[in-house]
């Protein structure tokens, strides 16, 4: 019987639809985090008459055919790069984008590899890092002799230098856009690699046409919306209950089947 597979395929799939969901509440709190969404397709179908073939009896063309689907598959889990809410710190190293582009991080074997996360520090060194050590691109370097720390809308770093006050610029940040933000590969740490599905990064200043201005002092808040992901994930537990109901359903006439041969 059909029926118990097909069921089967609907349970796995919204399996996978809670776990994404339960990732996207996972993150809600995330600095940067962009929440995916699970898309499906229906599988093959088997055709036991096709629509326009000729009857048997006379030339009578058949206006409609007999296929039954074979359930549902996984296609794809989307990452949705849809703009969070940006929330004050009053942390100088604190960067936050408004509007489309990535920052560049230097990961390991200096790949270049993308985030939307602008929690910022200084190292040793005084370089300008991610939380997890890793070098911001451009490189910026924040002398010792520094009082402030000021980025404008348009990436110009500048430090005030000693007790003077005097304005030194320490760099230029730059963004990287993508012809398919969703073909990114997440990495996890907020970070997301190139591919070829997303194409080449195209580096640009803040502020220049089609990227984002930096807001010093704020960081870019998840764009999970908790009272979407609650209703979502009410909706995946439904559907895998009816799977379940169609198993049991299937079970039961199977049951019935087999008392009748005895």
């Amino acid at each position: 019987m059909r029926a118990l597979s097909i069921a089967a395929t609907g349970m796995s799939a919204q399996q996978t639809n809670v776990e994404v969901i339960a990732n996207n509440v996972a993150n809600i709190n995330t600095t940067g985090f962009k929440r995916s969404r699970a898309e499906f397709t229906d599988l093959l179908y088997e055709t036991e008459r096709a629509a326009g073939t000729v009857a048997r009896d006379d030339e009578t063309i058949i206006p409609e055919g007999n296929t039954v689907g074979l359930g549902v598959r996984t296609v794809a889990i989307r990452n949705l790069h849809v703009q969070g809410a940006l929330a004050p710190t009053s942390n100088r190293y604190d960067l936050a984008l408004s509007g489309m582009g990535w920052f560049q991080i230097q990961g390991e074997n200096n790949e270049i590899l993308y985030t939307r996360a602008g929690a910022f520090n200084k190292n040793a060194n005084g370089q300008l890092v991610t939380l997890e050590g890793n070098l911001v691109v451009p490189e910026i370097t924040v002398p010792d002799t520094a009082s402030d720390v000021m980025v404008n809308q348009v990436g110009q770093v500048y430090a005030i230098i000693g007790a003077t006050g005097e304005q030194q610029l320490l760099g230029q940040l730059t963004l990287a856009k993508f012809a398919n933000e969703t073909g990114l590969a997440p990495l996890g740490g907020n970070l997301f690699r190139e591919t070829v599905a997303s194409g080449d990064a195209v580096i640009g200043s803040p502020g220049d046409a089609g990227y984002a201005k930096i807001q010093q002092g704020y960081l870019e808040n998840s764009n999970v919306d908790p009272v979407k992901e609650i209703t979502e994930l009410i909706a995946a537990q439904r559907a895998y209950e009816m799977n379940s109901k169609v198993i049991s359903a299937a079970d039961s006439m199977f049951s019935t089947i087999t008392r009748d041969l005895r």
